[in-house]
């Protein structure tokens, strides 16, 4: 099974990549599957790579449905 993320760009860098907030993690991407992304904008991630945008509504109605399951599971208080 794969697993995507959605993430927010908060910062853009050299060569394609771009560092994304993931919960409040912080991690380096490629956006070289991706055009025209801004900071700001949410991404798709997997596996350190951005594969897609999102807008905002759909971004985050996806990580609110993490936040459930997480908390369903006893991850998170």
């Amino acid at each position: 099974m794969c697993l995507a993320i959605p993430a927010r760009i908060v910062e853009l860098l050299p060569d394609a990549q771009a560092i994304v907030d993931l919960g409040g993690i912080r991690k380096p991407v490629s956006l070289e599957l991706v055009e025209g992304v801004a900071l700001g904008d949410y991404v798709i991630v997997h596996v350190g790579y951005a594969i897609g945008r999102l807008d905002v509504v759909e971004a985050e109605r996806q990580l609110a449905q993490l936040d459930e399951l997480a908390r369903v599971q006893g991850a998170a208080p």
